[in-house]
């Protein structure tokens, strides 16, 4: 017997071990193709049919609070810069100032407002420079002197009572008013009936689409805001300063009607239809958008 190589064993067996292993890849492959068809074949999970309804809505209210913003200020004699200033102008300023603000308050009171409604600010000091008189050079000269501050804040809940106030307050002598905000007492109240109605519009469509389509609302799926009720308090401009003297001069307007306030809601609600009217087939939608 002819004795065979130990190297052509060896190369026997690789050779082999290649054919095996591409005869599994083959089969390999021939099983992916033969199984493709039934994977694709194999059903789906179908989402049910649903309608989709966006709808937005507002309300309009008439406000029921005031909020009127004025300052008292009182200022220390102009000096020069070059000149030291009198700590007693200071102090005298400051006297005048709380001798107004008192008289403005008993004022207040006096038109039938409660005292916790008028609400007197802290003390604010300002250092100011203005123009002096032109010096021997023909150029103005700066001062300075420290205005002495005081704001006052008066809340109406009676809106009848508004220009009686404004009027006291001019006559007061305030040296600058700054207009009158309109607001609601009960904010919470209002936004939630702009939702509620937002809520209404979309349940009013949603009834309207399903019956045209003759399909049947199920239950609801998912509801969101898209425009979070929106409240933006109204201002009436209104402007009343003090003059270089110390004169009120009034440009408020005579006319306080407050007007309205808007505010704006929006939501977006899908629904499930049910039943065998349910338009298009499992997985569609309808929707809906304003």
């Amino acid at each position: 017997m002819k004795a065979i190589p130990l190297n052509s064993q060896r190369s026997g067996s690789s050779g082999l071990r290649s054919q095996l292993l591409g005869y599994g890849l083959l089969g390999g492959t021939l099983l992916a193709l033969l199984s493709a068809p039934f994977a694709h074949a194999a059903p789906a999970h179908q989402a049910p049919p649903s309608l989709h309804v966006q709808a937005q809505s507002w309300v309009e209210v008439e406000p029921n609070k005031a909020t009127l913003n004025a300052r008292l200020w009182e200022n220390t004699p102009a000096l020069s810069t070059l000149e030291e200033s009198d700590s007693s102008a200071l102090s005298d300023a400051r006297e005048r100032l709380e001798s107004r603000a008192s008289e403005l308050i008993e004022k207040m009171e006096a038109t039938g407002l409660e005292r916790n409604a008028i609400n007197a600010g802290s003390l604010n000091v300002y250092p100011e420079h203005i123009q002096g008189p032109r010096n021997e050079d023909g150029e103005h000269e700066t001062l300075q002197r420290t205005r002495l501050e005081r704001p006052i804040t008066v809340e109406l809940t009676d809106l009848d009572q508004l220009s009686e106030v404004l009027d006291a307050l001019i006559a007061a002598g305030v040296n600058s008013l700054d207009g009158v905000q309109f607001d609601l007492q009960d904010r919470n109240a209002a936004t939630d009936e702009a939702l509620v109605k937002a809520l209404e519009k979309a349940q009013h469509k949603a009834n309207l689409m399903a019956d045209s389509l003759d399909a049947e609302l199920g239950h609801v799926q998912r509801i969101e805001e898209t425009q979070s009720p929106i409240f933006q308090p109204q201002m009436m401009s209104m402007r009343a300063e003090s003059d270089a003297t110390g004169a009120s001069q009034s440009t408020a307007t005579s006319d306080y009607s407050p007007g309205t306030i808007r505010i704006d809601a929006g939501v977006n609600v899908v629904w499930a239809l049910k039943g065998p009217n349910a338009p298009g087939r499992p997985g569609s939608d309808v929707a809906a958008q304003e």
